[in-house]
This record gives structure tokens, sequence and C-alpha cells, in this order.
């Protein structure tokens, strides 16, 4: 590899999120373990951004900064490069992320008291949107047969006829449990969208990270008729570990929604976005083709030896591979612990930081998401510190 995956970086007391947390869950945590948890990478910075940004600092001044026509073609010119999904400059709407985005999306396209439906398991801040802004969480469970998911399309289409059910909050890939939905899934869900009238709102922000044998399908390339009534949510930040410098691209055809939505954005002033954020999704759009591959098959390598560990030492603890994104569902359920006694096994047995299941809600308990954006030694590692406290509990 010309890249550096190899290299640990530690991040404590750098206020890292993920790193600080780890802290809170055990204090006496041992030196030199590193948290699988929150979706952010373990590695070096990719160095076209440093060097980038370093050149960029020399020439610029940090003042208020909006999207350039250099910026704004270079997002166009990835949609169409990876997913050939053509769209105008017009269309795109900068956040300072998807989670800001959603919460917008929410606010413009749904009243207090009205239905927003959600897949669970998934990914936690889509309830928190609804609920914090006084909106109903419908949920409309995936089905899970032997860790394989799909989606409940009679239930939804059940759910959604209901007049005051209007914004579909959708994970594709899915967060957490690592689905890449095919075309054919897509078609299905929008037909029964487009029949019941509901806005949805994709959050696509893992689409670039796909692993071998599975392919990306914007949902707005499945239907004319459908990219009429979808809010297409892209970030460079889960891709290249840029999720410190907020920005993400919104994509949204419908003009009248779009101006809505633009509107209630400014109102919320959740449009300001920091000058670093546009330069680097430049750069890496630009430069950062090849950090990505490299990065994939580190990905899909520290995804078969997690699923290996488990099937040679502890199979009944299940690790099926993913299809996308850097997030392993780990099926704890037949050790028989709470969720409580589970969370405590892992931070202070095991020292093994992970993300709850159950934050993705009740479909998750007896789960851990483990984020595998990390050194493979550090996921070995990770892997048989767990093993060692495993053989005390595991029959």
């Amino acid at each position: 590899m010309s890249y550096d995956f190899k290299t640990r970086v530690s991040r404590k007391n750098k206020g890292s999120s993920k790193w600080e947390l780890m802290y809170e869950w055990n204090p006496n945590v041992s030196e030199g373990v590193v948290p699988l948890s929150v979706a952010d990478m373990e590695f070096k910075t990719i160095p076209e951004v440093v060097n980038g940004l370093k050149k960029y600092l020399d020439e610029t001044v940090l003042g208020y900064t909006k999207a350039t026509d250099v910026f704004l073609d270079t997002v166009v010119s990835w949609c169409d490069r990876r997913y050939g999904y053509k769209i105008e400059k017009e269309w795109i709407v900068n956040t300072p992320g998807v989670v800001t985005a959603f919460f917008g999306a929410v606010n413009t396209f749904s009243e207090p008291g009205d239905g927003i439906v959600i897949f669970r398991p998934v990914y936690y801040p889509f309830s928190m949107a609804i609920e914090r802004n006084n909106r109903k969480v419908i949920n409309c469970p995936l089905i899970e047969t032997n860790g394989y998911y799909t989606i409940d399309y009679d239930k939804f289409d059940q759910l959604t006829k209901d007049l005051k059910v209007k914004i579909l909050l959708f994970s594709s890939p899915h967060n957490p449990v690592g689905r890449v939905w095919t075309r054919e899934e897509l078609e299905k869900l929008a037909k029964i969208a487009i029949k019941n009238d509901i806005i949805i709102v994709s959050d696509e922000i893992h689409c670039d990270l796909i692993l071998p044998g599975y392919k990306h399908t914007v949902f707005a390339t499945v239907s004319k008729e459908i990219e009429d009534r979808l809010i297409i949510c892209f970030a460079p930040s889960k891709t290249f570990n840029l999720a410190g410098l907020g920005l993400s691209n919104i994509i949204i055809k419908n003009k009248k929604l779009r101006d809505k939505y633009i509107d209630k954005m400014t109102t919320l002033r959740g449009l300001s976005i920091n000058t670093f954020g546009f330069k680097a999704c430049e750069i890496v759009y630009n430069e950062g083709e090849k950090w990505l591959s490299e990065l994939l098959e580190v990905i899909d390598t520290n995804q078969k030896i997690a699923k290996e560990y488990f099937e040679k030492n502890f199979p009944k603890i299940k690790s099926p591979l993913i299809e996308g994104t850097y997030l392993q569902w780990l099926d704890f359920r037949a050790l028989g612990l709470s969720n409580a006694e589970l969370e405590k096994f892992l931070h202070i047995d095991a020292e093994f930081f992970t993300d709850e299941g159950y934050v993705f809600g009740s479909e998750g308990s007896g789960y851990e998401r483990i984020n595998l954006a990390a050194p493979t030694e550090v996921v070995v590692e990770s892997l048989e510190r767990l093993g060692k406290a495993l053989k005390n509990i595991y029959k």
C-alpha cells in the first residue's frame, strides 16, 4: 500500500469525543487501548488534506466563506464519476453536517405531531431529530433473518397511508446493520412513498464506503418521480474522516422543496460552513480516490478477521460480514446478559469499547457496533483482549 494505515495515533487528551467517552466509561482503562465506538477513523489524516490545507492557509483569509464554482463543480463531478448521478450545481445546499441537515428537514417538511418513519435498528440521531422537534417516531422495524436485514414493505405501506405521516428518514447504506440496498429494494420503497405522498430524507453519508461485490445506488437515480421528493445527504466526512471540518452536500432537485428548505435552514442559522470544510472536500474529491481504495481494502480485511475470530473461538457470538460502511454489527445475545451487564462487561472486564446496540432502538438490544476503521493491529489486539475476558463467562 502507498498510504499509511498502520501507524497508531494516540488521541488521548486531544478532545476526541470517542476517546474522552472511553475514559468516562472506564477511568482506569489500560494504556494503549483504542476505542472502536463512535464512527470516526483511527488512521493518520490523508496526506493530501494535510498538505493541501497547509498551502491553503498560506493563501487565504479565514473569514466567512461560501461555495465557489470550483467547489460545486467538484461535487458535481464526484457524483457523476462515482455513481452516474448527474446533478446541477443549483441543487446543492451545504450544511455543517448530515445530522444538521436531517434535523432541518424534519423542521421543514413536517409539523409538530406529525409522524416520521424510521427503520430500526437505525442511527440514533434519527430518533433524536424526531422527538426533540415534537414529532412522532413511527417505527417500521427491519426484518432480521440469521443476521441479514430486509425492509418490511407491507408494514411501511400500512404505516404511511396515515395522512399525518410525512417523512421517511432513511439510512443508505444502513447504519448500523451494514446493508447496501439494491436498486430493486429502493424501487419498491419508492413506489410506496410516491403512492402515499411521503418525502424521503436519504442519509447516504456512508455511500463511498462500499465493500467488494456490492454497489451503491443513489436513491435519486431510481426514478424521476421519486427524485422530486428526495433530500439526498452526502458528505466527505465519513469517507475521508473529515467530520471535524463540518461540511455536507445536500442535494435537492425539486426547487420548491429546496427553496423551502433553504428558507427554514436560514431561519435556524444552519447554513454556516467552516472554510476548511469546503477546501478539504474539494481536495479529497479531486485527489483522494486512491486513498479511498486502499482504505476499503483495510476495512474488508478487518471485518474478515473479526468474523473468523469469533467463528473460531466464540461461535455463539455472530459477526456477519457487512456490505457497506466500516461498522460491523456484532450479536452478543447468546451470552444471556442484560444491556447493562453486557456494557459493564465490555467496558470494565474486556476494555472493549464499541457502541451499544440498544442505542439504535430496542431491536439492537444484545448487539454491539464495532468500528473497523483502525489499524489491523488495533483490531486484532482488541479482539484478543475481549477473548481473554470472554473465557471467564462464555459457556
